[in-house]
């Protein structure tokens, strides 16, 4: 059973499918174009959670439903011209993940109904007009990331209770300007000095971290960024390299070696961005399907980071973890 519970006012429209719709699947297998940002391996965990959403919800691969794949490789250039490719491909619907891929799939056409999985506010993005009737094409969940900066950075202060500079990495293609905004309120906030080091490629990571570390930073924060999550574990090497402590968006860095994390479930998001998909297939509009936000966040924290940092995690954060890495 699935532990993470959703807004449930929102989810009323994906419950109930009109018997015709239901009829509309007799006989013919239906075309998923799914968007991927990174590469089929470093996505497996996403792309197999969504596959067993389909599943459980009657979808069968070969039979009644087909997956096109694209996968940018970690260059958001590319969604574009991929989008445009899954539209040829004559898809019944696009699954995509963050505000580049729906802005790729609206633009590859006028007709094909967007899914997300994972990107931050869409109303605010011109996605959708409101949270309960979107409106348009793009439907799915919403996660308010410039919402949980100022909660994380409480948990990194009470892992690291001396901290008082922190190391801000900003990836700026695309740039996360809102989430960038409320992370250095939340830093004044705290009575934290921050330093914002723009990111642009993979390479800018090396010089980032010698130049936080030679400025003596007590510990970092990592800004929502799909290049970010592609390059995760090179990011808890350097962490662990430079003896920053850093807390991150999701578990999945945790998993590479990341000292912690405070915030939704990527897994469980595409697993249930697959209801969505199935209500699609059975004849509703994107336009009416209420988006989702997550209410259950997860906090884990990986002890053996922590040891090889010289850190003691806090009994009460322990206590409180959804997920520890021994």
């Amino acid at each position: 059973m699935d532990r993470r519970a959703f807004i449930g006012t929102l989810t009323g429209g994906l419950l109930a499918a009109p018997r015709a719709a239901e009829a509309q699947q007799a006989g013919k297998t239906w075309r998923v174009g799914y968007l991927g940002n990174a590469n089929p391996t470093l996505s497996a965990p996403s792309r197999d959670a969504f596959r067993q959403g389909l599943r459980e919800l009657g979808w069968v691969e070969g039979q009644n439903v087909s997956i096109e794949y694209r996968w940018a490789g970690g260059n958001l250039d590319r969604l574009p011209a991929l989008a445009s490719e899954l539209v040829r491909a004559s898809v019944d619907v696009i699954l995509v993940a963050g505000g580049a891929g729906v802005r790729a799939a609206l633009e590859a056409s006028r007709t094909v109904p967007i899914v997300s999985a994972i990107t931050g506010d869409m109303v605010a993005a011109g996605f959708a007009a409101s949270l309960a009737r979107p409106g348009g094409r793009v439907t799915g969940l919403a996660v308010q990331f410039e919402d949980l900066a100022s909660k994380q950075l409480q948990i990194l202060k009470e892992t690291v209770p001396k901290v008082i500079y922190i190391a801000i990495l900003h990836h700026t293609t695309p740039p996360n300007l809102v989430v960038l905004k409320a992370t250095k309120a939340g830093a004044r906030a705290l009575g934290l000095k921050g330093r914002v080091f723009e990111i642009r490629d993979v390479p800018d990571l090396d010089g980032a971290f010698r130049t936080a570390k030679a400025d003596r930073a007590d510990a970092m924060y990592v800004l929502p960024s799909p290049t970010f999550n592609r390059h995760r574990a090179r990011l808890a090497e350097l962490a662990l390299k430079h003896r920053l402590p850093g807390i991150y968006e999701a578990k999945e860095y945790v998993d590479a070696g990341g000292l912690m994390s405070y915030g939704p479930s990527f897994s469980d998001l595409y697993r249930r961005s697959a209801h969505y998909v199935d209500r699609i297939l059975k004849g509703a509009k994107p336009g009416d399907l209420p988006i989702e936000q997550p209410t259950k966040l997860d906090l884990a924290i990986n002890l053996k980071t922590a040891k090889a940092l010289g850190l003691t995690i806090p009994p009460s954060l322990l206590q409180r973890a959804d997920q520890v890495i021994e």
